[in-house]
């Protein structure tokens, strides 16, 4: 399967052939590098708005009917003297939700990961198909801009939890935010998915035919095995939410009833007849539960090469870490029912869908202790990374234990839709994920912008974004198990849950504090791009290929030939070589044996 090398040749002079103009270079660029930048650049505004968006609803919580300044400033005639009006509560939380998990994730991690490593750790030239990924990212850049438009719609941005069940999802005439700003919401993620399977399709296809002489499927690092089969979930799941979206919209304008059945609005009966809201949730979250691990996989790929790196150990269990990350895969297209449990599902049906969801918390148990494994009696190197990495380990794991109590049909019933699925979704694979891709782009923003991040404001950065997140969602899981449910703008009207009020001003007090020191890694973010100190080409001592590229980017990653490949990703501390780390192109000594891993 492996390609040899010079299949690329021809182009080791392209850039001598035309100057690229600054429209070439830095707008329409080709080049998977400048593309992996545009990804995260976008990214990362993107977060700011969604990061924006949940400290206003925790400030509604924590402070309901009190007039507020911010309020007033940034909703407008939604905040009549400061003072959140309810319809657009809702709002705020479909929108954070939809930015943070598809345009922030999604895009954060695969889309700036895979771009910069798949070329550069398999050691080709460029991607499969330069033009594709450039219409891959342009697309993501336009679903953006109709996300952000759908903010300033007149009636209000789309309003029905990020999930948009049907009925207030399907009938425009339903709420404010049942019009135009829901119209504009599914033309957005329309968008976003052929711009996911644009650039999931070039991924497989990079990762398949161009790993250059010597890259055999065993050698490669996890972090590209985690790129390629997430590209592969993404091309397996995302048309059924591109058809999911277009049946709405057919409900919306054109007077189907693929999701409405006997609806009344007023006193009145609509003349829809024979559809069912159960499928929708149905066609959502059989992309809904993949798309959890195409957000988390890629983390996992990039937290296991930082590890590795930083302990000077070889990963612990390549082999088990590969056939996880194919069993998670496997899995996640099986368990999209345990979302549906207080359905109205037939409780054999739950039965089959608890045992698949208990199932796949074996290979990610799996990853877990051989992280942790990894680490143990390592040489560690506690950069932020590092740091960033054993966070995520630390998230993933919390996380992950109150999935298996969701996952269990009989127990899921009692706090189903209360703030104990909101602590468990965001550790597991909201601050995870985060988590992962800090530590990413701590690791990589060497190879990517030629200089270092700021180590001092790293270690800020990580401790208060540690403390906070734990600060915020550790306490929700018990508001959750005392019964208050999610997506409700004010719970005054509640004698019952008066107590908890003052659980909700700690969380929203750890989520400002938190938010704001997001502030800190911007500033580093930024300024060290043009001002921070220049980095030596390979900074970590690792051994994947992408450091054995010139620190200036050249179009074709390497000057002359591409490196030939001689052993696995992880020979760190290797008995019987002067350093603790031995690059993939260094040929194997007389004598030396290839590590089994």
């Amino acid at each position: 399967m492996s390609t040899h090398a010079d299949t690329h040749a021809h182009e080791d002079d392209h850039g001598h052939h035309h100057k690229e103009t600054f429209v070439t270079k830095y707008i329409f660029s080709q080049d998977h590098k400048m593309i992996a930048k545009q990804y995260l650049i976008t990214g990362t505004i993107m977060g700011v708005i969604g990061v924006l968006m949940s400290l206003m609803f925790r400030m509604q919580i924590a402070w309901p009917e009190e007039p507020n300044v911010l309020f007033e400033a940034l909703l407008g005639k939604w905040a009549p003297d400061g003072v959140m009006d309810a319809d657009i509560y809702l709002a705020l939380v479909t929108i954070h939700g939809t930015i943070m998990v598809f345009f922030v994730l999604t895009a954060g991690l695969s889309g700036t990961f895979s771009n910069l490593l798949i070329p550069l750790q398999i050691g080709a030239r460029d991607m499969a198909s330069g033009f594709l990924n450039m219409v891959s990212y342009w697309l993501f850049f336009l679903s953006s801009v109709v996300m952000v438009i759908s903010l300033f719609v007149e009636a209000g941005p789309a309003a029905a939890g990020w999930t948009i069940y049907p009925p207030l999802s399907a009938l425009p005439m339903a709420q404010g935010g049942s019009g135009m700003g829901m119209t504009l919401w599914l033309v957005s993620m329309a968008i976003f998915i052929a711009s996911s399977l644009l650039g999931s399709l070039n991924y497989i296809v990079t990762v398949i035919n161009l790993r250059t002489k010597g890259m055999s499927m065993t050698r490669l690092p996890l972090t590209i095995w985690a790129f390629f089969v997430t590209a592969i979930i993404g091309v397996v799941s995302f048309p059924v939410l591109l058809s999911a979206a277009l049946l709405l919209i057919m409900d919306r304008s054109f007077g189907t009833s693929f999701f409405l059945s006997d609806i009344f609005i007023q006193g009145e009966v609509l003349h829809y007849q024979g559809g069912s809201p159960v499928l929708f949730e149905h066609l959502f979250w059989f992309l809904g539960h993949p798309e959890v691990y195409i957000v988390i996989l890629p983390a996992m790929g990039l937290v296991s090469e930082i590890m590795a790196s930083n302990s000077r150990k070889p990963i612990f269990g390549y082999r088990a870490m590969v056939m996880s990350i194919l069993a998670i895969a496997f899995l996640s297209t099986i368990v999209w029912g345990h979302h549906m449990f207080v359905s109205g599902m037939n409780p054999f049906l739950g039965s089959v869908f608890t045992f698949t969801t208990l199932l796949i918390a074996i290979p990610s148990a799996v990853k877990a202790f051989n992280w942790i494994t990894t680490i143990w009696k390592g040489n560690l190197q506690m950069n932020p990374a590092m740091l960033f990495s054993i966070g995520f380990v630390s998230t993933f794991i919390t996380g992950g234990l109150t999935g298996i109590i969701l996952g269990d049909s009989a127990l899921d019933i009692n706090v189903h839709d209360t703030y104990f699925v909101v602590a468990h979704f965001h550790l597991v694979m909201g601050i995870s994920a985060l988590y992962g891709m800090f530590a990413g782009i701590y690791h990589w923003f060497p190879k990517m912008f030629g200089r270092m991040l700021n180590k001092r404001l790293g270690y800020i950065h990580f401790w208060v974004t540690a403390v906070c997140a734990y600060g915020v969602f550790f306490p929700m899981h018990f508001i959750g198990m005392a019964g208050l449910p999610r997506r409700y703008y004010t719970n005054s009207n509640f004698p019952l849950f008066d107590d908890l009020a003052d659980v909700n001003v700690i969380i929203t007090v750890f989520a400002l504090v938190g938010g704001v020191f997001q502030l800190v890694y911007l500033y580093n973010f930024f300024s060290s791009i043009f001002f921070g100190e220049k980095t030596v080409q390979n900074p970590w001592r690792s051994t994947t290929l992408e450091w054995t590229a010139p620190i200036k980017h050249i179009h074709g990653n390497w000057e002359g030939e591409i490196p030939h490949v001689y052993r696995w990703s992880y020979d760190y501390s290797k008995p019987g070589h002067d350093d603790d780390f031995v690059p993939q192109n260094v040929p194997l000594k007389e004598g030396e044996e290839e590590l089994h891993h």
